[in-house]
């Protein structure tokens, strides 16, 4: 086995190639095994467990952006008491509450497995396209309203940025974990759903 690390855009997120050559392997299963079924559920509940992630991340960067603004000032007052400045950061809660309820339902149906009734096959797709949309605009709205400290290397709010496009790399993008879930569903006529 080799290990060999990788340079990852999200550096809170290490990432390793890992080889195995000659080593021995043991079939799990019978011949007659659900693989690819194992494989979707497997995959399902890494997306919501990412999903969570990315919801937490998100309540996170705009928690300390709501903090910023609260002591900021400008004009003579804080920034936060701008309806401007209020109405971005709505905008972001209301993001985040979705996904959060996304990510809790998604939760739920993994839990629950075969009692769901199918659901549960693609839900954390779905959940974690919410998330990413949430922490995507939470790390930009964050970086936007920090203002000149928001851009640099020495705050934290690139790293909510970077995150939200490390965990897109590792899915792909809301739009097609959306599709691929419209087509798992068989909406749109059972035919493939195309981004």
């Amino acid at each position: 086995m080799t290990r060999t690390r990788r340079t990852a855009l999200d550096a809170t997120r290490p990432q390793a190639r890992v080889q195995l050559r000659q080593a021995g392997a043991e079939l799990l299963g019978g011949e007659d095994a659900d693989v690819l079924g194992a494989l979707a559920a497997t995959g399902d509940l890494a997306a919501t467990v990412l999903a969570c992630e990315a919801v937490g991340a998100a309540g996170r960067a705009l928690e300390r952006t709501v903090e910023h603004v609260a002591r900021r000032e400008q004009f003579g007052r804080p920034i936060g008491s701008f309806q401007a400045v209020k109405h971005r950061l709505a905008d972001v809660h209301v993001r985040l509450q979705a996904a959060r309820s996304a990510a809790y339902y998604a939760a739920w149906a993994t839990g629950a497995g075969e009692r769901a009734g199918g659901a549960a096959g693609r839900v954390g797709g779905l959940a974690l396209a919410q998330a990413l949309d949430a922490l995507r605009c939470a790390a930009a709205e964050g970086i936007q309203l920090h203002g000149g400290i928001g851009f640099t290397w020495e705050h934290e709010a690139h790293l909510y940025f970077k995150r939200a496009a490390g965990d897109e790399l590792l899915f792909g993008p809301a739009h097609r974990l959306r599709a691929r879930s419209a087509e798992a569903a068989l909406l749109f006529g059972g035919g493939e759903v195309r981004v």
